[in-house]
């Protein structure tokens, strides 16, 4: 083994640096030379591949212009002639490798041999002086490919200087922008570059974590009275100050687009998720859910619209749920089916007009396609179904008997649309609708609470049923369409007007438009109402106003239209004031008697969306109403004359019968048409995201594609499993059900309803809930 001294000074860190390294060369020579013979044949075979290397060196030409340090100049000058004396010995045929049996090499001589001719003069003879053995390092020196290595590097120093030469920036340059120097600087950066996987999510805060226990307990919170903007507020207000970073943070880099505009539930929810999928955690789902969601098959969504009335009882929830039906399915994009109740003959005797009744569901199924398709102008092409239902004298509706989402086939369990969905389950007693369909929407048509306040102990009842019917929607409705802002505020509601109006009415008003226009007199009566007569249909409002004000208007006279079960008290009482009120039969509004009037008046506040008010600005006629959030829809039509007070309501018909109406224009005749109804009813139900996409698939996806409910468990789907069940179990006891006000005998159908549906009877005791 050859030794060498320790350096004597430390001229650059440089110098430091290759000092160690050979100095750990050095120590493992040993080792390294019992495979000497293996190595030469490596050295041979990368002698090669660096001539090859060589040869391609003088072609490079400069592509761009770079500023290069005096130090980089000076080392292409003393480098170039190596290269080529490098190249020129290992292309002779005499070139012959160190013999096996003599080679002795110093690592420190290889090294100094080598920076000798590349660093200064004064370096190179400082660093020889360290040798103590001479004869060594000359024998070493005269080793052939040192000796050409640094004939080479000669030969280049002299090209560089020879005028003919290219300039050493553009060697240099050359070589900086070769092909081959441009693989090597990719090739450091992907070993470099930091991966995105290892980016970790931030941990939720204390905030963050509070903000979603609130969020999650709302159900909870509701309960006890406090109301859902609130527990929105102070969640905004957790999460208001960082929810901009936490989310940019959270998400990958470029998708902060999706914080602009997003519900605060919803950035909470993906933040969530995106925690938990860093950790990789991914739910399962737990007690409450349920796998027996069906796939549809084939080639459409199937919808089914669940209601509570059927034809030919004229209210707006046999009414408006049949013109949905027909409209939806004109688009033949999706299968859809109407299912109505079916009463027994006793019951329809109490509840359809002029004695009318059917012996079968064909028989009403023809009479009601008879009567929609009159009236829409087109063959309608959609399924009618009819589930057993009872008529309750004291509600004044229909409650249905038994399960009713077993009348719809598992295959065809995809969409369903509630009319009333709390009216449907107050009394459900069956399996959960949002564990049978993939999307359930809710309709509220009806201010139950409004009604119930006029009745015995009204506040107390009314504070009851606010109550069920928010547990009931919530535990059986992924969305709630309200009509209007009358309607109670109920978990997961927006409001929107989804209803159209009848297109007769809309063709009676391009008809009087016309005869208008030709100088024809249209408008030969005064005012007029038309409704089911109750009281709580605006007629306790309208004797009110008529008595207060009859000194006002006087020689006003009025016509009412209607039936109900309080007409005789209306009239009675009409009489005893001695108001100008001429009491009618109740008649279709599209009848020709009545397109006459020029002026309809509602004082109703306990509607949640007049269908009536509707017809008659279709018709283009006045309308006379209260300004109340149930008529927020019309105040933008010019026909429309609002009144707070009972002398504004004095000013607006004195207005109305002193003037004229105007013309619908297009837009306005389009807003209340049914197409345009649906429209509004795809887009706020949310029906859009499923009729457009693939059968099957995850339903609750982000926009960015964080699953939110399978990522994390969700403790407001385990609040709502948990009410589902719990009402189940009380609705099965017949003690409770009458407590709470059920038609005797609703829990499960009777035997006329399975001689007349062809159904098999109940079973005496149903089946555990769904699980």
């Amino acid at each position: 083994m050859m030794n060498f001294k320790p350096p004597e000074t430390k001229t650059t860190s440089s110098s430091s640096t290759a000092e160690k390294a050979f100095s750990l060369i050095s120590k493992g020579w040993e080792e390294v030379r019992s495979s000497a013979d293996a190595d030469l044949q490596l050295i041979r075979n990368r002698a090669k591949e660096l001539e090859n290397f060589l040869n391609s060196v003088p072609t490079i030409t400069a592509t761009a212009t770079t500023t290069i340090t005096p130090g980089e100049i000076d080392f292409v000058k003393k480098l170039r002639p190596k290269l080529s004396e490098i190249r020129r010995v290992y292309s002779s045929p005499d070139f012959n490798w160190a013999p096996k049996g003599k080679l002795r090499i110093d690592l420190s001589g290889i090294k100094n041999a080598i920076v000798t001719e590349t660093e200064d003069e004064k370096l190179g003879k400082r660093r020889r002086e360290r040798f103590k053995d001479e004869r060594q390092f000359g024998e070493l020196s005269n080793w052939e490919p040192i000796r050409a290595f640094r004939n080479r590097l000669r030969e280049m120093e002299v090209e560089i200087k020879s005028p003919n030469s290219s300039s050493p920036v553009e060697i240099f340059e050359g070589i900086k922008n070769s092909e081959f120097m441009e693989k090597v600087k990719s090739s450091f950066k992907s070993i470099c570059k930091e991966p995105e996987e290892s980016k970790g999510v931030p941990p939720l805060d204390v905030p963050e974590l509070l903000a979603y226990l609130v969020r999650q307990s709302s159900p909870f919170l509701d309960q006890i009275g406090i109301r859902r903007d609130i527990s929105d507020k102070i969640v905004e207000s957790l999460c208001s100050k960082r929810r901009n970073k936490l989310l940019l943070r959270a998400l990958p880099e470029g998708d902060s687009s999706l914080i602009e505009g997003d519900n605060m539930n919803d950035e909470l929810e993906l933040r969530i998720a995106s925690v938990l999928q860093s950790t990789g955690h991914h739910y399962e789902g737990g007690f409450w859910s349920n796998s027996t969601k069906q796939n549809i098959s084939d080639g459409k969504r199937h919808v089914a619209i669940v209601t509570t009335a059927s034809l030919p009882w004229m209210t707006g929830t046999a009414v408006n749920p049949l013109f949905r039906a027909a409209y939806l399915a004109k688009s033949e994009k999706q299968n859809v089916t109407l299912l109505v109740p079916w009463l027994c003959k006793s019951d329809q005797e109490l509840v359809y007009p002029n004695n009318l009744t059917f012996s079968s569901p064909e028989e009403q199924e023809l009479y009601i396609r008879n009567w929609l398709e009159e009236r829409v102008g087109f063959k309608t092409d959609f399924k009618i179904s009819f589930y057993p239902g009872k008529f309750s004298k004291e509600r004044r509706s229909i409650l249905p008997a038994g399960d009713t989402t077993q009348f719809i086939p598992s295959r065809d369990a995809d969409i369903a649309i509630l009319e009333e969905p709390e009216h449907l389950n107050w009394y459900h007693h069956g399996k959960r609708w949002t564990d049978k369909f993939n999307h359930v929407v809710g309709i509220v048509h009806t201010n139950y609470l409004e009604y119930i306040k006029r009745e015995k102990n009204g506040a107390l009842q009314a504070f009851l049923v606010k109550h069920v019917n928010n547990w009931v929607t919530r535990a059986h409705c992924d969305k709630v369409l309200r009509l209007s802002a009358a309607t109670q505020d109920l978990p997961r509601s927006v409001v929107c007007n989804v209803h159209g109006v009848n297109p007769k009415f809309l063709k009676i008003g391009e008809k009087m438009a016309a005869e208008r226009q030709s100088g024809q007199q249209v408008f030969s009566k005064g005012a007029y109402i038309l409704g089911k007569m109750v009281w709580a249909k605006g007629y306790r409002e309208l004797i009110d106003l008529l008595a207060k004000h009859k000194s006002d208007l006087d020689g006003f006279n009025m016509d009412a239209f209607g039936n109900g079960e309080d007409a005789h008290e209306v009239q009675t009482t009409a009489r005893t004031l001695n108001l100008n009120i001429n009491f009618m039969k109740g008649r279709d509004h599209a009848d020709d008697s009545l397109h006459s009037y020029k002026v309809f008046i509602n004082p109703s506040i306990s509607d949640v969306l007049c269908t009536a008010t509707a017809e008659a600005l279709a018709m283009g006629k006045f309308v006379v109403c209260a300004d109340h959030p149930s008529n927020e829809f019309f105040q933008a039509f010019p026909n429309c004359l609002t009144y707070k007070t009972s002398e504004d309501f004095v000013e607006k018909v004195k207005e109305a019968m002193t003037g004229e109406p105007q013309p619908l224009t297009p837009e306005e005749q389009y807003k209340l048409s049914w197409e345009a109804a649906t429209q509004r009813f795809i887009e706020y139900s949310d029906l859009d995201k499923f009729l457009t996409s693939e059968k099957g698939g995850d339903r609750r996806k982000s926009r960015k594609g964080i699953g939110k409910s399978v990522s994390m468990p969700n403790l407001g789907g385990m609040v709502d499993g948990s009410l589902a069940f719990a009402q189940y179990c009380l609705t099965g006891n017949e003690f409770v059900r009458w407590c709470s006000g059920a038609t005797p005998g609703t829990r499960d159908y009777d035997k006329q309803h399975c001689e007349d549906l062809n159904l098999l009877p109940p079973q005496v005791e149903n089946p555990i809930y769904g699980w």
